[in-house]
């Protein structure tokens, strides 16, 4: 019985033909995604590595107030 349709031997040979195209979208995401990044706004204060943490375990022991859903 024959199946039709593409192997993943002939979907890889169709994608490397294609190889400008998929490397030009390639470079065209990764520079949206440089850009994107490049905000230009300076962080106001030096965060240090333990800071969320600490907050969140603030936050469980209750220590830091938060918002319920009712209010």
């Amino acid at each position: 019985m024959m199946f039709y349709g593409n192997t993943p031997r002939d979907i890889m040979k169709m994608v490397w033909r294609r190889k400008v195209k998929l490397l030009s979208v390639a470079v065209l995401v990764a520079v949206a995604v440089m850009l994107i990044g490049c905000s230009g706004k300076q962080i106001k204060k030096p965060v240090k590595l333990g800071d969320g943490l600490n907050k969140f375990w603030d936050a469980l022991g209750g220590k830091v107030l938060t918002k319920s859903k009712d209010e």
